[in-house]
Protein backbone atom coordinates (compact mmCIF):
# COMPACT_ATOMS: atom_id res chain seq x y z
CA UNK A 1 0.00 0.00 0.00
CA UNK A 2 0.88 3.39 -0.35
CA UNK A 3 2.51 5.19 2.41
CA UNK A 4 0.37 6.66 4.65
CA UNK A 5 0.11 9.99 5.81
CA UNK A 6 -1.69 10.52 8.83
CA UNK A 7 -5.41 10.81 9.13
CA UNK A 8 -6.52 13.65 11.28
CA UNK A 9 -10.47 13.65 12.54
CA UNK A 10 -11.13 16.81 10.12
CA UNK A 11 -10.23 14.68 7.80
CA UNK A 12 -12.26 13.09 4.79
CA UNK A 13 -10.30 9.65 4.13
CA UNK A 14 -11.15 7.64 0.78
CA UNK A 15 -9.34 4.16 -0.23
CA UNK A 16 -9.20 3.17 -4.21
CA UNK A 17 -8.90 0.25 -5.27
CA UNK A 18 -7.85 -0.13 -8.93
CA UNK A 19 -5.87 -2.08 -11.25
CA UNK A 20 -6.20 0.67 -14.49
CA UNK A 21 -4.11 3.53 -13.80
CA UNK A 22 -5.93 5.86 -16.13
CA UNK A 23 -9.32 5.08 -14.04
CA UNK A 24 -7.10 5.05 -10.93
CA UNK A 25 -5.75 8.81 -11.88
CA UNK A 26 -9.54 10.17 -12.97
CA UNK A 27 -11.09 9.25 -8.99
CA UNK A 28 -7.87 10.30 -7.30
CA UNK A 29 -8.41 13.69 -8.94
CA UNK A 30 -12.00 13.51 -8.35
CA UNK A 31 -11.71 12.80 -4.73
CA UNK A 32 -9.17 15.57 -4.21
CA UNK A 33 -11.41 18.04 -5.66
CA UNK A 34 -13.97 16.90 -3.31
CA UNK A 35 -11.54 17.87 -0.33
CA UNK A 36 -10.75 13.83 0.47
CA UNK A 37 -7.31 12.60 1.29
CA UNK A 38 -6.71 9.69 -1.09
CA UNK A 39 -5.31 6.44 -0.10
CA UNK A 40 -4.56 3.80 -2.80
CA UNK A 41 -4.64 -0.24 -2.19
CA UNK A 42 -2.08 -1.79 -3.96
CA UNK A 43 -3.09 -5.55 -3.53
CA UNK A 44 -6.19 -7.45 -1.93
CA UNK A 45 -4.00 -7.21 1.35
CA UNK A 46 -4.02 -3.87 1.58
CA UNK A 47 -7.76 -3.31 1.36
CA UNK A 48 -9.90 -1.94 4.54
CA UNK A 49 -13.39 -0.43 4.42
CA UNK A 50 -12.45 2.11 7.23
CA UNK A 51 -12.66 4.99 4.88
CA UNK A 52 -15.59 7.53 4.39
CA UNK A 53 -15.61 7.03 0.53
CA UNK A 54 -14.33 3.25 -1.15
CA UNK A 55 -13.92 3.20 -5.07
CA UNK A 56 -13.34 -0.31 -6.17
CA UNK A 57 -12.71 -1.48 -9.89
CA UNK A 58 -14.63 -4.25 -11.12
CA UNK A 59 -11.07 -6.20 -12.18
CA UNK A 60 -9.01 -4.70 -9.42
CA UNK A 61 -5.84 -7.65 -9.20
CA UNK A 62 -7.88 -9.59 -10.52
CA UNK A 63 -9.09 -11.05 -14.28
CA UNK A 64 -12.35 -10.45 -14.00
CA UNK A 65 -15.14 -9.64 -11.35
CA UNK A 66 -15.54 -13.41 -10.01
CA UNK A 67 -11.89 -13.02 -8.51
CA UNK A 68 -11.88 -9.65 -7.09
CA UNK A 69 -11.01 -10.56 -3.79
CA UNK A 70 -11.22 -7.08 -1.83
CA UNK A 71 -15.42 -7.33 -3.18
CA UNK A 72 -15.73 -10.57 -2.12
CA UNK A 73 -14.60 -9.81 1.09
CA UNK A 74 -16.22 -6.65 1.30
CA UNK A 75 -19.21 -7.70 0.21
CA UNK A 76 -19.63 -11.08 3.57
CA UNK A 77 -18.80 -8.02 5.82
CA UNK A 78 -21.86 -7.26 8.13
CA UNK A 79 -23.42 -4.05 7.36
CA UNK A 80 -22.40 -2.60 10.90
CA UNK A 81 -19.00 -2.74 9.09
CA UNK A 82 -19.62 -1.54 5.84
CA UNK A 83 -22.20 1.53 7.20
CA UNK A 84 -20.12 3.75 7.84
CA UNK A 85 -18.37 4.18 4.19
CA UNK A 86 -19.74 5.29 1.11
CA UNK A 87 -18.77 2.19 -1.71
CA UNK A 88 -18.96 2.63 -5.49
CA UNK A 89 -18.30 0.06 -8.07
CA UNK A 90 -16.07 0.77 -11.41
CA UNK A 91 -16.52 -1.17 -14.54
CA UNK A 92 -17.49 -1.67 -18.17
CA UNK A 93 -20.22 -4.63 -17.09
CA UNK A 94 -22.32 -1.83 -15.21
CA UNK A 95 -25.26 0.67 -16.23
CA UNK A 96 -24.40 4.04 -14.39
CA UNK A 97 -26.93 3.78 -11.03
CA UNK A 98 -28.82 0.80 -11.63
CA UNK A 99 -29.64 0.07 -8.16
CA UNK A 100 -30.63 -3.50 -8.57
CA UNK A 101 -26.66 -4.18 -9.73
CA UNK A 102 -25.77 -2.04 -6.61
CA UNK A 103 -27.38 -4.16 -4.80
CA UNK A 104 -26.33 -7.51 -6.20
CA UNK A 105 -22.87 -6.62 -5.63
CA UNK A 106 -23.19 -4.87 -2.22
CA UNK A 107 -22.03 -1.44 -3.01
CA UNK A 108 -23.81 1.57 -2.57
CA UNK A 109 -23.55 2.28 -6.47
CA UNK A 110 -21.74 0.91 -9.36
CA UNK A 111 -20.94 3.31 -12.22
CA UNK A 112 -19.75 2.12 -16.10
CA UNK A 113 -16.57 3.44 -17.11
CA UNK A 114 -17.58 5.18 -19.76
CA UNK A 115 -18.89 7.64 -17.46
CA UNK A 116 -15.67 8.43 -15.51
CA UNK A 117 -16.13 12.04 -16.87
CA UNK A 118 -18.66 12.46 -14.67
CA UNK A 119 -17.21 11.27 -11.77
CA UNK A 120 -16.51 13.83 -9.50
CA UNK A 121 -20.17 14.84 -9.93
CA UNK A 122 -21.31 10.94 -9.82
CA UNK A 123 -18.90 10.57 -6.22
CA UNK A 124 -21.04 13.72 -4.67
CA UNK A 125 -24.46 12.14 -5.83
CA UNK A 126 -23.61 8.76 -4.84
CA UNK A 127 -22.65 10.15 -1.37
CA UNK A 128 -25.57 12.75 -0.56
CA UNK A 129 -28.18 9.91 -1.82
CA UNK A 130 -26.17 7.73 1.09
CA UNK A 131 -26.29 10.01 3.75
CA UNK A 132 -29.65 10.81 3.11
CA UNK A 133 -30.68 7.19 3.08
CA UNK A 134 -29.09 6.91 6.71
CA UNK A 135 -30.08 9.92 8.08
CA UNK A 136 -32.83 8.70 10.14
CA UNK A 137 -30.62 5.75 11.18
CA UNK A 138 -27.60 7.71 12.41
CA UNK A 139 -30.14 10.28 14.41
CA UNK A 140 -31.77 7.35 16.14
CA UNK A 141 -28.36 5.83 17.32
CA UNK A 142 -27.25 9.41 18.42
CA UNK A 143 -29.92 9.30 20.58
CA UNK A 144 -29.91 5.74 21.89
CA UNK A 145 -26.29 6.54 22.49
CA UNK A 146 -26.90 9.88 24.41
CA UNK A 147 -29.65 8.37 26.13
CA UNK A 148 -27.63 5.14 27.38
CA UNK A 149 -24.94 8.24 28.78
CA UNK A 150 -27.98 9.65 30.95
CA UNK A 151 -28.56 6.78 32.71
Amino acid sequence: MNQFDFVSTTDKPALLAFSTPEWLETARSALSELGYKVHTAATHGDFQIRYQVVIIEERFAANDITENLTLQVMQRMSMGQRRHSTVILIGDNFQTFTPMQAFQQSVHAVINSSELFLLKQLIEKTIADNELFLQTYKETQTRVLTAGRAD
